[in-house]
């Protein structure tokens, strides 16, 4: 099984997302300044249904084509905001309210944010085994 870095996860796991009509998809390169992940991967959804199905999608889908399942795996109880944790890639879904009003990406502003065509392009190759 292929050695998967932390920047394809993080694209797989975008494109994943992306597929399944997550919307507002951020990816934060925050290793330079953070020891809690080398990448957080953010996006919303407008119902709690839709949050649901999102993260159950993502960790099935990482688990099936890496044989990985993510450390952490936190759900609040009304599925508003959901967060899967791969150790060096951090999954935040959340209601699109939620993320409003936590918005987390105005908290780490000073990290480096992956453009959606980057990430496009290095799961390009990836597209028809994803789904």
């Amino acid at each position: 099984m292929e050695e998967i870095t932390s920047y394809r996860l993080s694209s797989v796991i975008s494109r994943i997302l992306d597929n399944k009509q997550a919307k507002d998809i951020t990816v934060l390169n925050i290793s330079n300044v953070s020891v809690l992940a080398d990448y957080f991967v953010i996006c919303n959804a407008d119902t709690t249904t839709q949050v649901r199905a999102l993260t159950s999608t993502t960790k099935e889908t990482i688990k099936k084509m890496y044989n990985r399942l993510p450390i952490g795996d936190e759900k609040d109880l009304k599925n508003r905001w959901n967060l899967l944790d791969y150790g060096d890639v951090v999954v935040h879904i959340l209601h699109t309210e939620e993320r409003e009003t936590y918005a987390i990406e105005k908290f780490w502003n000073h990290a480096c944010k992956i453009k959606q065509e980057d990430w496009l392009k290095e799961t390009e190759a990836l597209k028809n085994e994803i789904f």
